[in-house]
């Protein structure tokens, strides 16, 4: 990483559907200062980046002001990198495709690039985290949903019009459960914890034994429940864990096959299950991966801090468009 001792900051801003958080960032990863505003308080577009810009610069201010900031990256649902736009998201307030990268850059006047929120992942992983130093490489953001940044040679899979690298949306049950993308059977349905609380949900209904998750009302049941669960040594959690670990084991080994990373990079809640999801993780590839695959690719946690993990990842792209300003 290039840095230009006069601009010695970039500004990372993670859009959810609920809140939009943003930080400052110095050259080894520490976030300075950060704050955030509610996404979906603000039903009009120029309304949110009025209220994110303000917020922003009471923060850059914090740090000598808008001279001292390299660039500014966003990542946000349905991203796409090469057009700067947020693209028909289904849960954000604004609808159609909004050229978000142009509004926050003619408003601060600071170099702005957007992707989605697991690609941003990968570049903080790769510039700050477990992937230092690889250039081929799988990232794999477990939460509400299932996200992923594939990295090869290098630099960031986006494919011809900026959106390629959906694996939470390959197909691993042609008849499984619907989507929300309306499709059915897609890999996030499985192994997001979303996923895992309506496997638990099955589980309850099908099968007889005692299990502490019969303690709690059945739509109630968080993926955190199955973990506490597992943890204590309830047979059903700690098999809700195999049957998801399973999923996204056979689901990586087919992943592995289009572009041999050196490790597969696991983030998010589910991720921090450690052995009750990572070892029918590992089993499941072993026994599914094409031979020539075997034993070469690593499966790792990210090393970025939760607190600062989506700031950090959208910070990474502040350095990449601040070069070629």
């Amino acid at each position: 990483m290039t840095l230009n001792v006069e601009k010695p900051y970039v500004v990372g801003m993670d859009i959810g559907g609920t809140n939009t958080v943003f930080g400052i960032v110095d050259s080894r990863g520490n976030v300075l200062t950060s704050s955030s505003i509610k996404t979906q308080q603000y039903e009009k577009i120029d309304d949110y980046v009025d209220a994110a810009c303000t917020k922003l610069l009471e923060l850059v201010n914090t740090v000598g002001g808008v001279e001292k900031i390299k660039g500014l990256g966003i990542g946000a649902p349905n991203g796409n990198y090469y057009k700067g736009t947020i693209e028909f998201a289904p849960n954000l307030p604004w609808k159609g495709v909004i050229p978000l990268a142009k509004l926050f850059e003619e408003r601060l006047g600071i170099p702005t690039a957007l992707t989605n929120d697991a690609n941003a992942a990968a570049i903080g992983e790769m510039t700050y985290g477990a992937a230092r130093g690889l250039k081929d490489f799988i990232m794999i953001t477990l939460g509400t949903g299932v996200g992923s940044g594939i990295v090869v040679n290098g630099q960031l899979l986006y494919g011809h019009d900026g959106f390629a690298g959906e694996l939470g949306h390959v197909i691993v049950n042609r008849e499984g459960r619907l989507c929300g993308c309306g499709r059915h059977g897609c890999l996030e349905t499985y192994c997001s914890a979303t996923g895992v609380a309506r496997t638990a949900r099955e589980f309850l209904v099908a099968r007889s034994e005692d299990s502490l998750l019969r303690n709690i009302p059945a739509e109630e049941i968080v993926s955190k429940d199955v973990y506490d669960a597992a943890v204590q040594g309830d047979k059903m959690a700690q098999d809700i864990f195999e049957y998801t670990g399973r999923i996204l084991g056979e689901a990586l080994a087919n992943a592995i096959a289009f572009s041999s990373p050196e490790a597969i990079v696991l983030f998010g809640g589910l991720a921090r299950s450690g052995d009750y999801i990572l070892n029918p993780i590992k089993r499941a590839i072993e026994e599914n991966v094409l031979k020539i695959y075997k034993g070469k690719t690593e499966i790792l946690l990210s090393q970025l801090k939760d607190a600062d993990a989506a700031v950090l990842g959208a910070s990474a792209l502040g350095w990449e468009v601040g070069k070629t300003v």
